[in-house]
């Protein structure tokens, strides 16, 4: 015995000389063994029993085979348990993701994510991991918590998702499984995607206590194409049908989307045991890396200038319906032909150690070590091409609208003879994030009727976080726009002039809908341009710089004041304060939990009462700059409104922050019967800004409205506009949730329950936008206020609503049906926000900037009128799963719909957004002028699919398994709501996937 506590004292020396600052630990609840089946039937069993006995209320899906999860992502997997749903916009709400992106758990996306217990995050300057990144095959189990406990760590007023790897203890002895995987895109074609996976692991008995060692490794490539059809917003005309006002659309437009990524993963395990004392040490590594080749066409008409065919028709509010649009004035309808490129590249490291020492029979301790490394680069670049559309006939009627041509479109369209190079945008970044954290726990069982264990520990992170992006962050150039026409050059570098031939290729859109629907073939930049930067980028711009510019200075006898402007590739990197976000973040936790029981009441009760204490400190780096224009010329005599003369202003700061909070938790549960239990929880919870939201950098800017006498040349000054944007707030407090839970379960087969949840979250502190006032001084000394618009904790919010779930497999049934199950769940969830400084006016004003607060919060429709009372973004308010299961023998079967209801997106984002809305304050000086910003609400439509798979047993070894993804072929649609109703936004469609698996164990 003396030897054994010699060795465990050592051990916890070395544990705390390796971590000196440092992670998250696994309690025992969190830290649950892997339980090994196997099928699809012993999986569902398997989750429903975790569910039944956790001590907070818990949603599970456990691997049916080593390596096999339901779904090919665990962003798809997350999806089938009731009260989560995923987000399907692929970075932007102009792509599709077919594998789903972001999470929201009862309606909100605070969630935390965590890997064995510990915290799990990507360096993409928020707070979880990137859900897409993890491979699948690397996962036991998934478990989502859906209240708080003071031993799990503070962060996810939503849910906490903790996904779960297998240790070599977890089997009994030698296990290995291998699989192969071969994935079809019907819509992208091509060869077959391959994805692998293996696992070894295996455990042995010496003098020095017993040793197992796992490794597991998977490879996943996917290829993917996605379609969409995209309208423009509807502007009100008065100058088309005397008398009336009609609303037109600015065009209507296609794209293409080839995506590409290979997921990786490893990961090794390394556990010890003897007597009282038991270690583990895991690695565990993600990396993900992603590309993209987009075509896409879009209008950038002046949607003013369009005319409609006489045979047009209106709906009864006005609205275009069908008819040819046309531009007579610049000789056809400007529309921009994009080649775009984006390649990526992220890795997570994740090393911990753990230590558990039995020190006696009712205590013991835990200590458990963290690092994680993570790191992420980004590029994106697009090219565009601009041509001239002689017209464009539309159809705008039914679920899918539909564009026109004839052969002389379809010819003119497919013709570089009528293309010229137009512009060019790139975007870089670089993410690095570090955290280091320890745990120390300790329990001390009771010997008690009623007292079961009191559990008490203190958590240490030390966290680092920097991101790094190009400035400007995304750097619009022109290369030969045609608003240069004239006064900076004298034409356009169209491509059949020789001079300007850049590579560029006809897209040829075949396949595209599935076949269903033919688009012209088009023009546009070969992919070598886009993702040749930035040597292609100045090819290109050699054609404004050295060409055409100088061509038009050579011609007026010199440049008369007006040189050439030379492109410039955006800053990345070395000394750029705008282009850099820099945090660091230091949390230290305290937290005790008792657990208690009282089994000999008729209804038995037991559960726990805990209170987590968390203080968090963090130091931001950045700057605060003003650059003063020079308002007018040398000589100029200006009248009306002073200008004050501020001078330039660059200040670093290093931020401070610091914030406490307690977070008690009560969890309680009621067994009626063996079968039937009731819960009841309450909580107060957290989840910390962002880093994103962090970064301590603004600029200030002054505006001088005025306007000039052409007699007298003397400048009128009638307003002076000063104001901020501010990147973000290292001020921010954590938002807060205080919430309620009630549930009944009923536990009627093996897998078999049927189970109810109520929920009650009370939101304080929500983040927004809104806007503060900073002072700098003149040159007199007189302060001068900005008005400065950043992200402040400035409303709170309520999501309330309910959960039910079923499942069962029907055993009481003819042979014939034996075999047959389902599972299904229904979600409802009901939201609102209120500001604590109401933000709403009826008419809309000011530009398209973060500083037009009543246009980021509320909506602008572009007649000037403002929308106002919009629901929480992503939050579906009904959303449900049904899944049809068989088991029966060798095979397995299921078939499985996914549904929710639709959802608000954004207010204010590209594509829908402009400054050239109609002024229709009958108060405003600018009454009828196409001045006023605006910016549609956007919302996803309900969106539903249906997937499925079938698995045959060939023996205890080998399996095969056939998966298919989206069977229907769902399309999945946007709508943008404006005064005249709700209008088709985009329409995607990225087909159905097929995939066929081989697996073996032993």
């Amino acid at each position: 015995m003396k030897r054994t506590n010699k060795t465990a004292i050592a051990l916890a020396v070395a544990h705390l000389a390796w971590g000196a600052g440092t992670a998250h630990a696994q309690t025992e609840t969190e830290a649950k063994a892997v339980v090994v089946v196997t099928g699809q039937r012993a999986a569902l069993a398997s989750a429903q029993k975790l569910k039944q006995d956790a001590d907070e209320i818990v949603d599970s899906v456990v691997a049916d085979d080593i390596g096999k999860l339901p779904d090919r992502s665990v962003t798809e997997v997350l999806q089938r348990v009731v009260g989560i749903s995923i987000n399907r916009q692929a970075g932007d709400n102009e792509r599709f993701s077919v594998e789903g992106a972001g999470v929201n758990i009862r309606g909100l996306n605070y969630v935390r994510s965590e890997l064995n217990g510990r915290e799990a995050f990507a360096s993409n300057g928020g707070r979880s991991i990137s859900w897409g990144d993890i491979p699948p095959e690397l996962m036991a189990g998934v478990d989502v918590y859906k209240n708080p406990s003071a031993e799990q760590t503070e962060g996810g007023i939503s849910g906490l998702v903790n996904l779960r790897t297998a240790l070599p203890f977890d089997f009994k002895g030698q296990r290995g499984a291998l699989s192969v995987e071969a994935t079809h895109s019907t819509l992208r074609k091509g060869r077959p995607d391959p994805s692998v996976s293996g696992l070894y692991s295996n455990r042995w008995k010496t003098g020095f206590g017993e040793f197992g060692a796992l490794v597991d490794i998977a490879s996943s490539d996917s290829s993917t194409q996605t379609d969409t059809f995209q309208f423009e917003p509807f502007f009100p005309r008065t100058d088309i049908e005397p008398g009336r006002t009609v609303w037109i659309p600015k065009g209507a437009q296609w794209r293409n989307y080839q995506y590409d990524r290979k997921r990786q993963g490893a990961y090794g395990a390394l556990q010890w045991k003897r007597d009282n004392l038991q270690s583990h040490l895991t690695y565990f590594q993600s990396r993900y890396k992603d590309s993209a080749n987009e075509q896409s066409i879009f209008s950038s008409a002046s949607p003013y200038d369009l005319k409609v065919s006489p045979d047009t028709v209106y709906d009864a509010k006005g609205a275009f319906v069908t008819g040819t649009l046309s531009d007579t004035k610049n000789g056809g309808i400007p529309f921009s032909n994009a080649g775009g490129f984006n390649k990526g590249d992220s890795k997570t490291t994740d090393v911990s150690w753990n230590v558990q020492w039995r020190v006696a029979d009712n205590w013991t301790l835990t200590s458990d070590l963290q690092h994680v490394r993570s790191t992420g680069s980004h590029f994106t670049s697009a090219v565009g091409l601009g041509m001239l559309m002689p017209n464009e006939s539309l159809d705008l009627r039914g679920s899918l609208p539909t564009i026109h041509f004839t052969d002389a479109q379809r010819a003119f369209l497919a013709d570089p003879a009528n293309y010229y190079w137009e512009s060019t945008m790139e975007h870089l970044d670089r993410t690095k994030g570090t955290m280091k954290a320890w745990k120390g726990d300790a329990r001390y069982a009771f010997d008690h009727p009623v007292l079961r264990d009191v559990r008490f520990g203190v958590r240490l992170t030390d966290r680092e976080a920097r991101t790094v992006n190009s400035d400007p962050s995304w750097n619009w150039a022109g290369v030969t726009p045609p608003w240069l026409l004239g006064w900076d050059i004298p034409k356009l570098a169209y491509l059949n002039d020789p001079r300007f031939n850049a590579p560029h290729v006809t897209q040829q859109f075949n396949n595209f809908f599935g076949g269903d629907v033919s688009v012209p073939a088009v023009v546009f930049p070969a992919p070598s341009v886009a993702s040749g930067y930035p040597a292609s980028y100045q090819t290109l711009h050699d054609y404004h710089d050295a060409i055409l510019c100088p061509e038009r200075i050579a011609a007026n006898g010199g440049d008369w004041g007006n040189p050439c402007q030379i492109w410039k590739a955006a800053k990345f990197g070395g000394d750029n304060p705008a282009g850099t976000n820099h945090q660091k973040e230091k949390t230290r936790a305290l937290y005790a939990q008792l657990r208690f029981g009282f089994d000999d009441l008729k209804y038995p009760i037991d559960g726990n009462v805990g209170l987590r204490y968390v203080q968090t400190r963090s130091h931001s780096t950045g700057y605060m700059s003003y650059t003063p224009g020079a308002p007018f010329g040398q000589g100029t005599q200006a009248t009306g409104i002073p200008v004050p003369y501020i001078p330039a202003y660059l200040n670093k700061s290093d931020v401070e922050n610091k914030y406490n909070n307690f977070l008690p938790t009560v969890n309680l549960r009621l067994k009626a019967s063996d079968t039937l239990q009731f819960r009841l929880a309450y909580g107060k919870s957290m989840s910390r800004p962002d880093f994103s939201q962090l970064q301590a950098y603004t600029t200030l800017s002054q505006e001088i409205v005025s306007s000039v006498n052409e007699e007298t040349k003397v400048v009128n000054v009638t307003a002076v506009n000063r104001t901020g944007n501010a990147q973000g707030n290292p001020a921010l407090r954590p938002i807060t949730s205080n919430q309620l839970d009630v549930t009944a379960e009923w536990y009627f087969a093996k897998s078999g329950s049927l189970t109810l949840a109520l929920f009650d979250k009370h939101l304080k502190d929500v983040i927004i936008n809104q806007t503060t006032s900073v002072s700098l001084p003149d040159i007199t000394g007189t302060p001068q206020q900005f008005l400065v618009t950043s992200p402040v904790n400035g409303a709170k919010g309520i999501a309330r609503g309910g959960e039910i779930a079923y499942q069962q497999y029907f055993d009481n049934v003819p042979d014939w049906l034996r075999g047959i199950g389902v599972s299904a769940n229904y979600t409802y969830v009901h939201s609102k926000r209120s500001l604590y400084n109401p933000v709403f006016s009826e008419y809309c004003s000011g530009g398209q900037n973060a500083a037009n607060v009543n246009l980021n919060l509320n909506g602008c429709d572009i007649d000037g009128r403002a929308f106002g009372n919009l629901p929480l973004t992503q939050l579906s308010q009904n959303a449900y799963n049904l899944a049809i299961l068989y088991d029966k023998g060798p095979w397995s079967a299921r078939l499985a719909y996914n549904w929710r209801s639709r959802y608000l997106l954004s207010t204010n984002t590209n594509g829908t957004q402009g400054s050239n809305g109609t002024d229709t304050n009958p108060a405003s000086p600018t009454f009828g002028q196409h001045n006023v910003a605006w910016g549609l609400p956007l919302w996803a439509d309900a969106y539903g699919q249906l997937d499925g798979g079938i698995s045959y047993k060939f023996s205890e070894n080998l399996k095969f398994d056939f998966q298919a993804q989206n069977l229907t072929d769902a399309r999945y649609s946007q709508t943008m709501h404006q005064g005249i109703g709700d209008k088709v936004r985009a329409v995607f469609v990225s087909g159905p996937r097929y995939s066929l698996r081989v697996g073996y164990t032993f």
